[in-house]
């Protein structure tokens, strides 16, 4: 149960909010849902208090999650795949002058950092995928799509240096998968084949080797003064 302060926080101080998964991947079907993802700016003096703002808020609405400013850039700094791509959904519900700067500093985030946090994921879903197999003779084919796709984006990520979550012409091949009709053993040979591509684009990918921290910090402060300076943020 959402308290009514954490409501507020998401209700009056959202910056940025976007909606994520198989709608923002291009991957919709009529029974998909609607995730919304967004970050909030938690006024400045509330962390003068003994009892901080929360760092992330589950709700109010269903499938709705958000981030304090703070601890999404600390996130999104590590190359956390799901707060990256995010930054780069193409469904954007609400922004404001913050919001807009946050975006602006997408490029800042990324980093060869990615290559580890996208892989190491994805790893950690193929293990789960593999004991499915082992407990029901077929893994849960909605997840071994979206590792599929999380694998490519991660690979083109680290080939272009840039980010996209869009999945384009891949959406049939996709989903075919979402509907278990592409076999298992095909399925983790793709994944492998996936995984090794990463590797090789990581050696030669025009990411920096890791993230502008400083740019982002410089952010962060200009908008926790400009927080605390502004009427009626008590």
């Amino acid at each position: 149960m959402i308290s009514a302060d954490a409501e507020a926080l998401v209700r009056d101080h959202t910056v940025y909010s976007c909606v994520m998964g198989s709608r923002a991947f291009g991957l919709a079907t009529d029974g998909s849902d609607t995730d919304r993802r967004g970050v909030f700016l938690a006024p400045t003096p509330l962390f003068w208090r003994f009892d901080k703002p929360p760092t992330h808020v589950e709700g109010p609405a269903e499938e709705q999650f958000s981030w304090e400013l703070e601890r999404f850039c600390e996130l999104a700094l590590r190359a956390n795949p799901n707060v990256l791509e995010c930054l780069h959904s193409p469904l954007v519900e609400h922004i404001d002058a913050v919001g807009r700067e946050l975006l602006s500093l997408r490029g800042a985030f990324l980093s060869r950092l990615a290559h580890q946090t996208f892989v190491r994921y994805a790893l950690g879903q193929h293990r789960k995928l593999e004991a499915d197999v082992r407990q029901y003779g077929a893994p849960r084919w909605k997840h071994a799509m979206h590792l599929l796709r999380l694998l490519t984006s991660g690979r083109d990520l680290l080939r272009t240096g840039e980010l996209v979550i869009e999945v384009g012409p891949a959406r049939e091949e996709l989903l075919a998968v979402k509907r278990g009709e592409v076999p298992w053993p095909e399925v983790e040979r793709r994944m492998s084949r996936l995984a090794k591509e990463n590797d090789e684009a990581a050696e030669h990918s025009p990411l920096p080797l890791r993230p502008d921290r400083a740019r982002v910090e410089d952010f962060l402060i200009r908008t926790r003064r400009a927080s605390a300076l502004s009427p009626g943020h008590g």
